[in-house]
């Protein structure tokens, strides 16, 4: 009995790892899929350019943020995985503000009162600029929350799609390139 027992052993290890292996495919392939729309990520394209407003009406343009990295997190106030994300970000902000730029860029509101209640109720300290259909077609936005990571440069290093943490922004923004 322990023969047959010794036998199948190395067979339920490599089954497992055959397991672990088609699971990891299969969450490389989502992502793969769910990104597969967005600017490249090479850290050679450069952002797209643009000039939005702030809150409280003035104007920014992606130069303003050319001295460190930045996070350009697109999203929208009626959208719950945003929603769900504002702690996070704003933890993110919290812990890293003065090393990495978090500007978030809101798309599809029915007006600056959205945004504004947006701000208050998930206590968002960072900078929100009021996107438009331009700069989400520029920036090839999906769905929401869409992220782009820019080093100081102003070139596209990482993007995402979803729910993030702020481990896992952090880790995009520090990871070397590719």
């Amino acid at each position: 009995m322990t023969g047959v027992m010794a036998a199948t052993r190395p067979r339920r290890v490599a089954l497992i790892i055959l397991e672990i292996g088609l699971a990891l495919l299969a969450v490389w392939s989502i992502y793969y899929w769910r990104t597969r729309e967005l600017l490249p990520d090479d850290g050679f394209t450069e952002a797209p350019y643009f000039e939005l407003q702030d809150l409280a009406g003035r104007t920014w343009t992606l130069d303003d943020f050319a001295n460190k990295p930045t996070v350009l997190y697109f999203f929208a106030p009626w959208c719950k995985v945003c929603k769900a994300s504002a702690h996070q970000l704003r933890w993110f902000h919290r812990l890293f503000g003065d090393e990495i730029n978090l500007v978030m860029v809101a798309l599809e509101y029915p007006g600056i009162e959205a945004i504004r209640d947006y701000r208050r109720i998930h206590q968002v300290e960072n900078l929100i600029l009021l996107g438009d259909h331009a700069v989400a077609k520029n920036y090839r936005i999906p769905g929401y929350p869409t992220y782009y990571v820019l080093d100081a440069a102003g070139k596209i290093r990482r993007r995402d799609f979803g729910f993030s943490t702020v481990g896992g922004l952090w880790l995009r923004t520090c990871l070397p390139d590719r």
